[in-house]
């Protein structure tokens, strides 16, 4: 019985060192699937935004100490000078460190970081409680704010507060200046010029924004395939894609005035009333429309520039009042 049970061991032995040289029982070589998640913390610098949660590009403010901004894409303190980039024009300019309000500047920027943080990590909570896969379909994964998605389909929208909504277009009238044309009539030289104006029939837009900081999306109909060459519509210099303005309306009775035209001797001039917007490219046929001051209470059109001028179909909206506040002792109490 002894020398049975030697033999037995000595079997499962040898049996066990040949699964063992074959590589049986064994994980396979290299890190497993854990080991080689990525271990990017998220201040590391050039890693990939979080899936369903694009980056949308935004200006730095560059705050004075007169009160005012400058938004700038980029800036630089070089002793008692500061370099920044114009957000507005596009290139390099300088003004005085002086001027600048820093510790405004300062709060200015971790704002809008804690701002973007907390808008990412909502996204990514919301993600992981519906158990989604990430969307690549930028028209179902643009957020345009904290629990808003941009709509899918062609047109131009606004994200007022926590709604989006679709602008529709209104198509404009060209009409003759009556006061204008009879000076013209009755003045013996005729050095008097004509006069044109661009109008919205009603003296109100349907569509009633309450954020003076909307942001408003243009998203455009995919290039299409078969064409050979692009379509350049930007009057400005490398650029392509819309050039588009706000213009504030004057409210004449049941019409709002957009634009003059003053013309002399086949010589054309255009005056509109335009507020500060800057542009960015989301996508390649989404444009985001940022305000450069808040909106003032008043009937205002988004146009687009054409290169002959002001295109008559507009995207028209009207900013109210802020509602007034009840004061604490005038509420009523229970």
């Amino acid at each position: 019985m002894g020398l049975s049970r030697i033999a037995i061991f000595l079997s499962w032995a040898v049996l066990l060192a040949w699964m063992g040289s074959a590589g049986y029982g064994q994980s396979p070589s290299g890190p497993s699937p854990r080991q080689t998640q990525s271990t990017a913390t998220p201040h590391d610098e050039g890693k990939d935004p979080a899936p369903g949660v694009p980056v949308l590009p935004r200006g730095k403010k560059l705050i004075l100490k007169d009160g005012s901004f400058q938004l700038t894409r980029d800036y630089q303190r070089t002793g008692d000078r500061v370099r920044y980039l114009s957000a507005e024009r596009g290139e390099w300019e300088e003004i005085p460190a002086a001027m600048v309000d820093w510790d405004a500047t300062a709060k200015a920027e971790a704002a809008a970081k804690s701002n973007e943080e907390a808008l990412a990590n909502k996204v990514r909570a919301r993600e992981q409680a519906q158990n989604l896969e990430p969307v690549m379909d930028v028209d179902a994964s643009l957020q345009v704010g904290p629990g808003l998605f941009l709509p899918s389909g062609e047109g131009m929208f606004v994200v007022d507060g926590k709604s989006v909504r679709l602008l529709a277009q209104a198509g404009s009238q060209v009409k003759t200046d009556k006061k204008q044309y009879l000076k013209q009539v009755l003045s013996p030289i005729p050095i008097i010029p004509g006069k044109h104006n661009v109008e919205l029939p009603g003296a109100r837009a349907k569509i009633r924004v309450t954020n003076g900081r909307a942001e408003f999306y243009l998203r455009e109909a995919p290039p299409d395939p078969d064409r050979t060459t692009p379509i350049i519509r930007s009057s400005r210099p490398g650029e392509s894609g819309p050039e588009v303005e706000l213009v504030r309306a004057t409210v004449k009775g049941d019409k709002r005035q957009l634009e003059t035209i003053r013309s002399l001797f086949g010589q054309e001039e255009a005056a509109r009333a335009t507020v500060s917007m800057e542009r960015w490219d989301v996508a390649p046929t989404v444009f985001r429309f940022t305000l450069g001051e808040p909106l003032l209470p008043g009937e205002y059109a988004l146009a687009e520039i054409l290169p002959d001028g002001m295109n008559l179909y507009v995207w028209d909206f009207g900013v109210d009042e802020p509602a007034p506040t009840m004061p604490a002792s005038a509420k009523p109490k229970n």
